[in-house]
């Protein structure tokens, strides 16, 4: 499976989720869900930043152009996913809602996962790399330390 992929659908299904159990819970608190959105979001911010670190730490191929790719791609499905789950979930939402999900939503979430993937690819490179094995060796298991033989009891002597 392409990189660009796992990342994409993991990224719309986390934001795809978030936004349905959001506008869920907007039926039941219309106005006290100010401190759950932030808290929301920065969830949502901090698992791509942390998941494009690793990548960037491991060294991996294209990470650049994977988290464009999938940052696009996780903006439409989670548009699409956003759509379903509210029309199931929430309030019965209809195919009227669909343009707004992919246009300014979309747009939305592919920000919010490409901006922090950025930041994230820029920190993880700079940290110090892991130490590959080298590919000639292999390394042996450690072999178990054999314990001494535990003295026996001696007889008292009174």
């Amino acid at each position: 499976m392409r990189p660009w992929l796992t990342r994409g659908l993991l990224m719309a299904v986390l934001h795809g989720v978030a936004d349905t159990a959001l506008a869920k819970a907007n039926v039941y608190d219309p106005t006290g869900l100010l401190t759950t959105k932030i808290v929301v979001i920065a969830l949502l911010v901090g698992a791509a930043a942390l998941w494009s670190a690793v990548d960037a730490w491991l060294r991996r191929p294209d990470s650049g152009r994977t988290w464009v790719i999938a940052a696009l791609f996780a903006g439409l499905a989670s548009g699409v996913l956003y759509v379903i789950g509210r029309g199931i979930f929430v309030d019965q939402a209809g195919t009227s809602e669909v343009q707004p999900a992919l246009t300014g939503g979309a747009a939305f979430t592919a920000l919010l996962i490409l901006v922090p993937a950025g930041l994230g690819l820029f920190v993880g490179a700079r940290l110090t790399r892991p130490e590959p094995a080298p590919a000639d060796e292999k390394p042996s298991p450690t072999p178990r330390r054999r314990r001494a033989p535990s003295p026996s009891p001696r007889a008292r002597q009174d």
